[in-house]
């Protein structure tokens, strides 16, 4: 995507470092009907969410129809350091992707 899709911070304090990701996506679940054709709408949805610190995997997340447009993430490890990179990642069902990079701080 060309536009910037996740806005995500990273907080350390007394040995926890917590992150919080938002998400713009439509999360189309594919069940509604277009009012002027009647047709049924294709789902376009986030698979995957990913976030890794140091090259190891913090989160796998896996999703589906079932979430809500524009999603919010939130979670917290024990470790991180202030000034070190986080990097969240999502994938979409229809090939569909960003990933960013936010410093602990």
């Amino acid at each position: 995507m060309a536009t910037k899709t996740i806005e995500v911070r990273a907080k350390y304090k007394n040995g926890i470092t917590t992150i919080n990701a938002l998400i713009t996506h439509p999360m189309e679940p594919g069940s509604r009907i277009k009012n002027k054709t009647g047709d049924i709408t294709s789902p376009h949805f986030i698979q995957e969410v990913t976030c890794t610190y140091k090259e190891s995997t913090l989160l796998t997340a896996q999703w589906g129809i079932g979430m809500p447009t524009n999603p919010y993430l939130s979670f917290s490890f024990n470790g991180g350091k202030k000034g070190e990179e986080i990097t969240l990642k999502w994938v979409d069902n229809k090939g569909g992707s960003d990933t960013t990079t936010t410093i602990i701080k």
